[in-house]
């Protein structure tokens, strides 16, 4: 599996109805609700032999109510 975080940003008055909608479809390892330029960060692993981008664009961004989001890869755990 392969872990990755994601920054979500979303449109005006849609976070709580984004992160709903992220819980029930079951993908988040960790939800967060954030401050800054983005409002929710998502620990989300991808099963082992997906394509990182297809299954958050599946999976994911399929999710009306988000406007942006920023992908962060990992490499190793410390």
């Amino acid at each position: 599996m392969t872990c990755v975080f994601v920054q979500i940003r979303c449109n005006p008055g849609k976070t709580y109805a984004v992160a709903d909608t992220i819980y029930e479809r079951e993908i988040a390892s960790e939800l967060y609700s954030t401050s800054g330029d983005y409002d929710l960060l998502m620990k989300l692993y991808i099963p082992s032999g997906e394509d990182v981008g297809k299954y958050i664009n599946d999976h994911l961004l399929t999710i009306e109510g988000i406007s942006r989001s920023l992908t962060t890869l990992t490499f190793k755990a410390f």
